[in-house]
């Protein structure tokens, strides 16, 4: 890649001027080499796929290659197909809509609605997900782009499929995806985007596994907290509890949905960074009651040692997660700031 034009873009924002007389001034990327690493081992990791693809092809030929990746497909839609019939039928047995139309609501912390008309044709096992009626794009980061919320639907696809199938696009080829033009799940090109991918993404997963009749609302955000200074960065994604399922309690303490990172050990959080973890425990009585409860979330408590910057992007701290079939809500979440240390 070309290295010095990706080195001046990312430098770019500490040229600025602050935006006011009392706000800080920009920076730009505090981590060059780390990043530059990271996009090597991209580049590299993408020639490492090439060169297997190749391999592939000299082994049996470009058309039985060609043929195969149709067949992945081709078994990923039938499955897919599959598993939105028994949608159908689990919603009707348990005496719900047996039409195929079902609805599901939710509420960002900001107000906006995430909303799902979702239309399954239980003859051929096609659906339309139907987010017109979502609200407007925000001047915030929340926005969330077409490409993220196909994710989700895909995702949520997956998790309904029994067979052990590779995931891949014929997940979706029974499936449309119908948005609203400059609505917060299809922004303008103009509009911030950051938390779309890691706050709404997992909104819109709530209200798709709810109109799937799966599973009651989680955690609704992946927590990302960021923390650093001019010579350290640190970011992680701190986990929380799964909704309940019609068939078992929700997982505790765990990354739920769209998130898959790994929380840093305790051991090696504090030697590499000046920090002390006070506490990381399950926050108890925390996930919604009922006959299958709500799994519980998480505390986390980090004493800084030194001079650092923070920033957490979070949700679910005005909306609580809501229960489902007769479920009780679980318990919203809570962002501290404690000086008197």
């Amino acid at each position: 890649f070309q290295e010095e034009g990706i080195t001046e873009l990312l430098l770019a924002p500490g040229k600025r001027p602050p935006a006011g007389p009392n706000s800080p001034k920009p920076s730009g990327c505090r981590m060059l080499a780390d990043v530059l690493a990271d996009l090597r081992a991209q580049v590299a990791a993408n020639h490492r796929g090439v060169e297997l693809m190749k391999g592939l092809v000299a082994s049996y030929g470009l058309d039985v290659v060609e043929a195969y990746m149709g067949h992945i497909q081709d078994a990923a839609e039938a499955a897919t197909r599959l598993a939105l019939k028994e949608v159908v039928k689990r919603a009707t047995a348990s005496g719900k809509d047996g039409r195929g139309a079902y609805q599901s609501v939710d509420v960002m912390d900001d107000g906006t609605t995430i909303d799902l008309s979702l239309s399954i044709d239980a003859s051929d096992g096609s659906a339309v997900f139907d987010f017109r009626g979502t609200g407007p794009q925000v001047l915030g980061s929340t926005n969330c782009p077409r490409a993220v919320v196909a994710s989700a639907v895909i995702y949520s696809l997956r998790c309904l499929i029994e067979r052990d199938i590779p995931l891949n696009e014929g997940c979706l080829k029974p499936i449309t995806i119908l948005t609203k033009a400059r609505s917060i799940l299809e922004p303008s090109e103009d509009c911030a985007v950051v938390a779309g991918n890691v706050l709404t993404s997992q909104r819109v997963t709530d209200v798709i596994l709810k109109a799937l009749y799966a599973a009651a609302c989680s955690q609704g955000c992946m927590n990302n907290l960021t923390m650093g200074n001019e010579t350290l960065a640190y970011y992680e994604t701190i986990g929380g509890g799964a909704g309940a399922t019609p068939t078992a309690d929700g997982a505790s303490a765990v990354q739920v949905h769209m998130t898959n990172t790994r929380m840093t050990d305790a051991e090696v959080f504090e030697e590499r960074y000046p920090v002390m973890l006070r506490d990381y425990s399950v926050r108890a009585d925390s996930g919604g009651e009922g006959y299958h409860s709500g799994g519980n979330g998480i505390n986390r408590s980090i004493l800084f040692l030194t001079q650092m910057t923070l920033s957490l992007s979070s949700e679910r701290r005005s909306v609580a997660p809501t229960g489902f079939m007769g479920g009780k809500d679980g318990k919203k979440g809570l962002n501290l700031e404690n000086d008197n240390v």
